[in-house]
């Protein structure tokens, strides 16, 4: 079903969310209105500093190499210019938007390699934690992964085929695969520690360090299929981390998926318990 970004701009009003929908564009894009204060500034370089003090011993070399790409570190991005550098690398660009949007533009941004980012920046109070996704987490968390030209053309597939999983009925499925990689993803190359790739964690201060390090993390290898299958929360540390052997497992794996057989096998059956797989 389509919503008119008039009518969801209400739904946010409604809900107290953060952003300005009434401005939308039809995509739900907006402009980014580089216009930020040096108290902004300041939360923006206070999260990069201490989550880059985990994150060069916790986070996947890809991370990294992306992190080191583009250069996000030492003020708040201007979105036009790293979407000149990441359309280099992968031909994806960055959109700004007022923050979380609807399913199927959000899809449709993905499978034309356009990665949605709000635009606002969190407050020096919600360091650790945040109800809504901000700049840091999209931009930090997601942004650096797509220099990497495999994960990149998984991102373009799931954006296109999310429709036809939506259309299958597996509108939940589709969303845990999402979750469990570009979310909560962690990646085991042979001869490698395990590192983590996926947004929340990089955006994490202290679910990082569990994912990674803790010997209570429930490490779990991926199969598409299971993934597909498992349940998450949103508001306390996974009960699953999924680790890859590396992204071409994943497009690979994705690509070839039946989707057709695999949703109507289990869109009807109850989530598996994420503790137990």
């Amino acid at each position: 079903m389509t919503i008119s970004v008039a009518d969801y701009a209400r739904e946010c009003a409604a809900q107290g969310l953060r952003g300005n929908y009434s401005i939308c564009r039809p995509d739900f894009t907006v402009a980014q209105d580089y216009d930020y204060s040096e108290a902004e500034q300041k939360v923006w370089r206070t999260l990069c500093d201490r989550q880059t003090k985990l994150t060069r011993r916790l986070a996947h070399r890809s991370y990294l190499d992306g992190i080191d790409a583009l250069g996000l570190l030492e003020r708040i991005p201007d979105f036009g210019e790293v979407s000149d550098r990441l359309r280099k690398l992968t031909g994806w660009e960055i959109v700004a938007v007022p923050g979380l949007i609807p399913a199927q533009p959000f899809f449709e941004h993905l499978a034309a390699r356009r990665f949605p980012v709000t635009n606002w920046l969190r407050t020096e109070r919600e360091l650790d934690y945040i109800v809504e996704p901000d700049m840091f987490h999209d931009f930090f968390g997601h942004v650096p992964i797509l220099t990497q030209p495999v994960f990149a053309d998984f991102m373009q597939a799931y954006g296109a085929r999310a429709a036809e999983a939506i259309a299958l009925g597996g509108d939940q499925m589709i969303t845990r695969l999402y979750w469990y990689t570009a979310e909560y993803g962690l990646m085991q190359e042979p001869g490698q520690e395990l590192k983590a790739f996926g947004a929340g964690l990089m955006s994490s201060f202290t679910e990082l360090q569990f994912a990674v390090e803790s010997r209570d993390a429930h490490h779990v290898p991926f199969d598409l299929e299971t993934v597909m299958r498992t349940g998450y929360e949103i508001d306390k540390f996974q009960r699953a981390y999924f680790v890859l052997p590396s992204f071409d497992a994943l497009r690979d794996a994705f690509r070839s998926a039946d989707l057709g057989a695999i949703i109507p096998r289990w869109r009807d059956q109850p989530p598996l318990d994420p503790a137990t797989v």
